[in-house]
């Protein structure tokens, strides 16, 4: 009953914050959790949605290339001024946090629940968007490192 509780609230927190991502999210899950033995549900897409989501934003990302808007002249004038070296190291630090969170989640899942939680205050209150759990463990993950934490 509890689940039930805490997800009814994140979907209150949602509507009152009017983030439709979240909305959708915490309805989905509220409704696979009503379907009859939904735990083979819940167990995939928690094991698979990540993937699935990082596939669907891969997708995203792939079709101004597709459709001829982005091109290999495009990635050569990004090697040609800060703005696009920044950005370029902006998107391998990223892969590295990334891959680091996933590795501090797998070792250390009782903070999934506070980063959870932090994100939906940052996606509520601060406009912001819930693609950052990963990023946000790996940035955790390398501050308990640079602090000498033991995990």
């Amino acid at each position: 009953m509890g689940s039930w509780l805490f997800l009814i609230g994140i979907l209150a927190i949602a509507i009152w914050g009017k983030n439709q991502s979240l909305i959708v999210a915490a309805a989905v899950v509220l409704i696979i959790m009503a379907i009859p033995n939904s735990q083979r549900i819940l167990q995939l897409v928690e094991k698979q949605g990540i993937n699935w989501g990082v596939t669907i934003i891969s997708i995203a990302i792939l079709i101004p290339i597709a459709t001829g808007r982005i091109g290999f002249q495009d990635l050569i004038n990004a090697f040609k001024s800060p703005v696009g070296w920044i950005a370029v190291f902006c998107g391998i630090l990223v892969s590295i946090l990334s891959a680091r969170g996933v590795s501090f989640l797998a070792v250390s899942p009782e903070v999934t629940v506070a980063l959870v939680f932090g994100t939906i205050l940052g996606v509520v209150f601060l406009k912001g968007i819930a693609a950052g759990p990963i990023i946000a463990s790996g940035i955790a993950f390398c501050i308990l490192q640079i602090l000498n934490v033991k995990i």
